[in-house]
Parts: structure tokens; sequence; C-alpha cells
């Protein structure tokens, strides 16, 4: 089959997929523990298919992923699950600016020479082993995502790693190295910011949910007592995996130590564009930080430091409109946008509820082990394609319900549902550093899906280790005493 026949046919087939569930008979609602009904509407239907037609679609790449979006806004409104209006506002939802924000800062870092500079010192202490650049690349991203957002680092990493990149030689077609750089950026800055509760705004929502269902608070050191080894092993899991299926052309990148050393002293001293991209960036990730601890400045989003540095960065001619024109990955913003879309088109017109409420009452009655793993598989699952937090509001308390019954520890079912919320490796959609990754042209969707499914599976399995042997440990059994 030809390559364009191959698009022709995925383009049909996500059609067909959007149909399907559009003309499909009315299903059963699905029932929870407590005997609530959760009705799957006409818009249910059609934004399931809708979302069929956009995974397909992302996936094989049948047309550039920033329209495949713009077709979920178009759709939306022509099958009748949403409004144009509701469609579209997602678009610029708070999210989809922090994102921005956080590629503005990225892109700040870069023009400063902030990048080479990280980049380059880095390379001088790690050497020339390019398992060992991996790793370290791999241990800054998870590092930073503890004290912040892990798009952000993401942002911050990328030109970090470009700069790597063109020392490795191959100029821009895509490498093995290349592929486990980025793609273990992605992988990392999720795994890494499980550890905290500043990790990710999924964290404090799922410990909101927990005290509001069993009445017992989880303190920030708890959290990370049980989570934070549970993150490290990940991160040294994805580095072994990655150095394993996308083994480096080259084992070691000869002269590149003496090389960082040289171009390094070539920067000269820090100049006042760094110090002051510097102190903004700071700025902005200390309100970030200071969100979790101050109470009067939980009102502002998350979005908004950001944005205000990138202001400044464009009042003081850090950055021009040429680098707003030329360098902002317009394509991976829209991809963002028409995720949030999809995301909310699920979650408000009820068939995510559905779905998840489907599952969960297939595991009634189930192993305390099978149940575990069942509703973190969900999580896993959802959270590739809805917003995190989304997916731990529709599961984690319809779980502690089941988990009541079934005299499951509460507590493990929020670790276990936390941790595999930060895990979406399978689409880009997933997580933001996902998609900024895929900016690096150094892979294809489908190759994150390939290593994506590996890497799944391979915390899973991690996740089943834990649930028997460091949190029984540390005092946190599988069934309530």
């Amino acid at each position: 089959m030809s390559l364009n026949a191959k698009r022709y046919f995925f383009i049909a087939l996500g059609f067909a997929l959007l149909l399907l569930f559009y003309f499909l008979p009315d299903l059963k609602p699905a029932v929870d523990p407590m005997g609530k009904e959760f009705p799957l509407t006409q818009a249910g239907k059609a934004a399931i298919g809708l979302f069929l037609l956009a995974g397909v679609w992302w996936v094989f790449e049948v047309i550039p992923i920033g329209v495949t979006s713009i077709a979920i806004g178009v759709f939306q409104p022509l099958f009748g699950i949403r409004t144009a209006k509701e469609a579209m506002k997602d678009f610029m939802d708070p999210t989809v600016m922090f994102i921005l924000g956080s590629l503005l800062v990225g892109l700040a870092f870069t023009k400063a020479g902030i990048t080479k500079r990280i980049a380059y010192k880095m390379l001088s202490v790690v050497g020339e082993d390019t398992r060992k650049i991996l790793l370290g690349v791999f241990v800054i991203t998870a590092a930073l995502t503890h004290l912040m957002a892990h798009t952000a680092v993401a942002a911050t990493m990328f030109p970090i790693m470009m700069a790597i990149l063109a020392l490795y030689g191959e100029g821009d077609k895509p490498t093995k190295f290349g592929k486990a750089m980025f793609i273990g950026m992605a992988y990392t800055a999720g795994a890494g910011s499980i550890a905290t509760m500043m990790g990710g705004a999924r964290n404090p929502a799922a410990v909101g949910f927990f005290k509001e269902f069993t009445g017992q608070d989880v303190s920030f050191i708890a959290f990370s007592e049980h989570l934070l080894p549970f993150a490290w092993v990940s991160v040294i899991l994805i580095w072994l995996l990655l150095i394993t299926v996308l083994k480096p052309e080259k084992s070691r990148i000869h002269g590149i130590k003496e090389k960082a050393v040289t171009l390094y002293s070539e920067l000269g001293p820090i100049t006042k564009q760094e110090i002051t991209v510097l102190i903004l960036v700071a700025g902005a990730l200390s309100v970030l930080v200071l969100q979790s601890f101050i109470p009067a400045l939980k009102a502002i989003d998350r979005s908004i430091p950001l944005l205000v540095a990138g202001l400044l960065f464009f009042m003081l001619e850090i950055l021009t409109v040429q680098d707003l024109e030329k360098s902002i990955p317009w394509n991976i913003v829209l991809l963002f946008s028409g995720a949030m879309s999809i995301g909310f088109a699920l979650w408000q017109s009820g068939a995510a509820e559905w779905i998840a409420v489907n599952f969960i009452s297939l595991l009634q009655g189930a192993p305390w082990v099978v149940f575990v793993m069942g509703i973190s598989l969900l999580v896993m699952a959802l959270t590739n394609f809805i917003m995190n937090v989304a997916a731990i509001s529709i599961v984690l308390p319809v779980a502690l319900v089941i988990a009541k019954y079934l005299g499951v520890n509460p507590e493990l079912v929020l670790y276990a549902s936390v941790s595999m919320a930060g895990m979406p490796f399978i689409l880009l959609i997933g997580a933001a550093p996902n998609a900024i990754a895929y900016e690096s042209k150094q892979f294809s969707t489908g190759e994150f899906f390939k290593y994506g499914i590996l890497g799944s599976i391979l915390i899973l399995v991690l996740l089943l280790i834990f649930m028997f042997t460091y949190w029984p440990l540390i005092g946190m059994g599988p069934l309530v005493k």
C-alpha cells in the first residue's frame, strides 16, 4: 500500500469510528456501587467517536497534529457534542497558556545562551559515554520536576538537549540517541512529577479527594515518603529500557568532554541578559512553588507567572516579534488546545464517567491485587487521553467507595492512582512534555506509541513490586486492619 493510500485509509478509518459511535443505538447506563446511574447521551457517544477519530489521526499523522486539533473544534458543533463557543474556548484554556508561557521561557533561555552554558557544563561533568549523557539528562529532568511543573521543566530542558544533540554530530537526522534522549525526557518528566505535592495539580487534587472520602489527611512529607522512591526507580528503569531498545549508535562521543569545556570557556562570563532571564524565570517559578504554602497565592492561575515573565521578555527586548512568529512551535500549541477540547468534551458529555464506572464495576468482588491493578491501569489509560486531573477526578472517588467494601487500604488506592496519573507514555496528548519532545523531530507518533507500551508495562510491573515490598515495609499494607 502506497504512503498516500495508507494516509487516506486512516483518514477514512477515523471518520468511520466517529460515524459508528454517532449512529449507535442507546447503550445501557453505567451503575456505580451506590446504585447511581450514569447514562451515555447522544453527545457522549459522539464524543467517544470523535476521540477515536482524533486518536487515529494523531497516531498515524494523517494530517499535521495541530490541524487534527482544529478538526476536533470543528466537529463538536457539527455532531452536536458541544456548541462552537464551548468547544473553541478550550483552545485558550489557562493550561494551554501555561504551555505557551513555558515555551517562551525555553525560548528566552536559548536566545540568551543559558541552555548552551548548562549543556556544556553537564557534558564536561558526565563525560563521553552516551549512556551516562542520557542518564544525566533524565536525572536533571526528574529532579527539577520535584519543584516545578513538568511542562516548564520540559520547555527548559528542550533547548539544552538540542544543544547536546548538535554535539552528537549527526545533524538534524533522527538517531537512536536522539529518540532515546527526547522520549526519555518526556517519560522522566512525568515520573519525577509524582514525587512531591508540587509536581503537578493532580497530586493535591488526589489528596483532596482522599480526605473528602476517608476523612484522613496526607502530609507533604508522607506523600513524598510513599512516592519519591517509586519516582526514582521509575527514572532508572526508563533509562535502562531506552538504552536497551534504542541503544545509541555511538557508545562514546570522542572528544566531547574537551569540546564542551572549550565551548563553555568561549561563552565567557555570564552576561547581563542571562542574569535578567534567570531572575525573571526564578521569580516566576518561586510564585509557582510558594503557591503550595501561601494561601493568598493559590488564587493566581499557574499560567500567570510564566506569562508575566514572557511579557517582560518582550518589554526588555530579549524576545522579538520574529521569535514569536518563527520560533514558537504553534503546531504543538494547537495539539494541546485540541487535547484540552476533546478532554473537556468527554468529561462534560459524561462519556468519561460512563467508561470509568463501567470498567470499575467489573472489579467489584475481585481480589485486592486485581482491583488495585485494574484501577491503576484505568488511570494510566485515561491520563493518555484526558487531563490527568480529570482522570483522577473521575476514577478516584468511585475507586475509594469500592475499596471500602472490599476492605482495601484506601492509601494504596491513592498512591497507586497518583503514580499512574504521572505516566502517560503512549500518546503525545497525554502530557505537555510529550508534545514538547515531539518538536525535536527525532521520533514519530507511532514510535512514541510503541516504546510507550513497553514503558507502561514496565511501570505497572514496578507498581506490583512496590505493593508487595516497599509500601508494606513503611506500614502501608494492602488491606484495612
